[in-house]
């Protein structure tokens, strides 16, 4: 999750990342980098995240917890 989030802000500080905060708000990315984090997240991983649950995953906890529920 941290290196596909690093490729989609390589200018953020991703130590200083709050687990349970807006990824969006934290690393400053809007929703095309959002879509872009969803798509490479697929690609990595291999799990299929449908449209309707991008917003399940707007945060590092979040997304996490979600992706193992996925089975990655």
């Amino acid at each position: 999750m941290l290196e596909e989030l690093a490729r989609i802000a390589p200018e953020a500080d991703l130590e200083s990342l709050a687990p349970a905060g807006d990824l969006r708000d934290e690393l400053d990315i809007d929703s095309m980098d959002h879509l872009n984090l969803m798509i490479a997240l697929h690609r990595r991983l291999g799990v299929e995240i449908p449209e309707r649950d991008y917003p399940r995953l707007l945060s590092l906890d979040a997304a996490v917890a979600y992706l193992r529920t996925r089975g990655a």
